[in-house]
């Protein structure tokens, strides 16, 4: 341990310019406590609060950055890859998304103190069309707030975390052993809170081909679009029916004769599947969430529509 506490003296920037731009891509190693520990040990090393606070900050722009791109290139295709590599649930996912559409490029100003927004909401800003200019002023400022706030509280808390890594330094080899263990179970931790909201919501699907087969067989399943409304004018399945997740007590004691088709844009079709399990819940028992939503069918060439009636 103490020759961890020697290394983040001496190496400290190098340390965090690496574990920002890992947790800002995407990878589960939290910076946000190294940034404390690297603020509390300030007076005893080479390097300042301003080169400190530079680096954090230039390593989550380069992180950032390639999102940003990511987003502008591949669309909202990369929020699947996001989601895939990400531990955050995907209802993290999906409220984060929400979030960002709502206040815009502003959002990036705190959007690394919510788990598993920052990669998120650079791709958004991407795919959405942010200018770069913007991105980088806005997601600048969101960085520097974010490693201000975990270098300062360093310092405020100077004695304590001192007090802290003397300890685990007196441990020995059993201080950096207490160390990892907390990492992996917080690593674990998350794993399984995201496996168990995978498997809450695990259910049959139904894919586009399928769908467009039954709609062209001339039978006409109920099909419900569940995403925001905001996200809706981009085009909807033909016939489709429109109720939120949060407007979904439109649908409380509803029974249908026939097959129920719900989609959404959304990774893992969370929304749709949320919905679907209170349709089943309800007695509705052929209630199938559309596999890839919205972007599939539209991936597939099938035909959208994108004016009300």
């Amino acid at each position: 341990m103490e020759q961890f506490i020697s290394l983040v003296q001496q190496f400290g920037l190098l340390i965090i310019f690496a574990n920002v731009a890992l947790e800002q891509g995407g990878l589960p190693i939290p910076a946000y406590p190294m940034l404390m520990v690297t603020g509390a040990l300030l007076h005893q090393s080479a390097f300042t609060f301003g080169g400190l606070l530079a680096t954090a900050v230039i390593a989550a722009l380069i992180a950032d950055l390639c999102w940003y791109y990511a987003g502008r290139g591949y669309g909202r295709r990369v929020l699947g890859k996001l989601c895939r590599i990400s531990l955050s649930p995907d209802s993290c996912v999906k409220q984060t998304e929400s979030l960002y559409l709502r206040f815009g490029p502003p959002a990036l100003l705190f959007c690394k103190f919510v788990p598993g927004f920052a990669s998120i909401s650079s791709a958004l800003a991407g795919s959405t069309g942010t200018r770069l200019v913007q991105f980088i002023i806005f997601d600048g400022l969101g960085a520097a707030i974010w490693a201000g706030s975990a270098i300062g509280l360093g310092m405020l808390f100077s004695d304590t975390i001192d007090e802290l890594l003397q300890t685990l330094a007196e441990m020995g080899r059993w201080g950096g052993l207490f160390v990892l263990i907390a990492l992996a179970v917080f690593i674990a931790h998350k794993w399984w809170e995201r496996h168990r909201f995978l498997q809450e919501f695990r259910m049959s699907r139904i894919s586009v081909n399928e769908l467009y087969d039954l709609l062209e067989s001339g039978q006409r399943p109920v099909i419900i679009d569940t995403r925001p409304s905001h996200l809706v004018e981009s085009g909807w399945i033909p016939g489709a029916l429109f109720v939120s997740l949060d407007k979904s007590d439109e649908l409380k004691d509803q029974e249908f004769d026939g097959p129920v088709i719900l989609y959404c844009s959304c990774p893992n079709e969370v929304t749709a599947a949320q919905v679907a399990k209170m349709l089943m819940r309800q007695g509705n028992v052929d209630v199938r969430p559309l596999q890839g939503g919205i972007d599939a069918w539209i991936e597939a060439g099938y035909p959208i529509e994108k004016h009300r009636q």
